[in-house]
């Protein structure tokens, strides 16, 4: 039994609300069960210096997680005058997710820059992080479109992540705090709509696993990120 009480392949519950905050480009709050994240896209008519010339664009993550979005209260990174590795390593995970749905030389000469600010933490934080930004994505790059600043639509799918985990010798679905923190191997498989897989961070906590178990694993990311697709589209329609 899981301690929420679902079916190993049961996701939680799934909201966003799109335009949460006024001023970005694109914006919206997701919920995986407790954990919420608020994701924005930033659109600047510039590019890093890297790419002057190349005609093309970038689009790029940041990630954070507010001080009392978990059980006790952590200090702030940039009191602390430097960005954890696990916070950079989150951010690059997030820019190399949206990037692979994305055709940069129709983006133009522009950046677009996605924050995933984590408001509460239960679990699932960066794959929450992932979902939520290609919402905020596509409304910005909507807007562009609308604007007519762009001709064609640069996102080529959708992109959803989810983690899995093996629970007391069960492979579950979008483990929340309590088995994350217990599981005996947990996962995050970044997946794009159609089939095709852009990232896959698996790892053994307590137990190793064998092949199979790895399969299966990916069978219930399947599972979630179907719904995720869903939940992304009935967002952007609305």
């Amino acid at each position: 039994m899981r301690p929420s009480g679902r079916a190993p392949d049961e996701m939680r519950a799934i909201t966003i609300e799109t335009g949460y905050t006024k001023h970005a480009e694109g914006s919206c709050l997701i919920s995986f069960g407790e954990t919420k994240v608020l994701c924005t896209a930033s659109i600047e008519e510039r590019i890093p210096p890297w790419l002057r010339g190349k005609g093309e664009g970038w689009v790029t993550g940041e990630y954070s997680m507010l001080p009392r979005a978990t059980h006790t209260r952590g200090s702030r990174e940039a009191a602390r005058g430097k960005q954890s590795g696990r916070t950079q390593e989150i951010q690059r995970l997030i820019g190399r997710s949206l990037r692979s749905v994305v055709d940069l030389k129709k983006l133009g000469e522009r950046q677009i820059t996605l924050d995933c600010d984590v408001i509460q933490a239960d679990g699932g934080t960066r794959t929450a992080s992932i979902s939520g930004a290609w919402v905020a994505l596509k409304l910005a790059v909507d807007g562009l479109i609308a604007a007519g600043e762009l001709k064609e639509d640069p996102i080529q799918s959708k992109i959803a992540a989810i983690s899995c985990g093996i629970y007391k010798g069960t492979p579950v679905l979008d483990l929340d705090y309590p088995e994350d923190s217990g599981a005996d191997a947990d996962a995050n498989f970044v997946l794009i709509e159609g089939g095709q897989i852009a990232e896959v961070q698996a790892t053994a906590e307590g137990a190793t696993y064998d092949e199979e178990g790895l399969l299966r694993l990916l069978r219930l990311a399947k599972i979630g990120c179907d719904g995720i697709f869903s939940a992304q589209d009935k967002a952007i329609k609305s």
